[in-house]
C-alpha cells in the first residue's frame, strides 16, 4: 500500500477540506471544484480500505467459526 492509499492520510484530508468549507465565510469559487475532487478521491480511497478490512475480518471470523 502506498502512502497515498493510507486510510489515515485520506481521512485527514477529508477532515481538512470539511473544516475549510465549514469555516470559510468567503469560499474562492475557483478552489471549490478542486477541493471537491480531492475530497471525492479521498473518500473513495477510505471507503475502499474500509471494505477491504471488513472483507478480511469477515473471512477470518468465518474461518474461526468453522474450526
Amino acid at each position: 500500500m502506498s502512502k497515498s492509499d493510507s486510510y489515515q492520510q485520506n481521512y485527514s484530508k477529508l477532515q481538512e477540506i470539511a473544516q475549510k468549507l465549514s469555516q470559510a465565510d468567503n469560499i474562492d469559487i475557483d478552489e471549490l471544484v478542486p477541493m471537491v475532487d480531492e475530497a471525492t478521491r479521498a473518500y473513495t480511497l477510505c471507503q475502499s480500505r474500509i471494505e477491504a478490512v471488513e472483507s478480511a475480518l469477515s473471512k477470518r471470523l468465518d474461518k474461526t467459526d468453522t474450526e
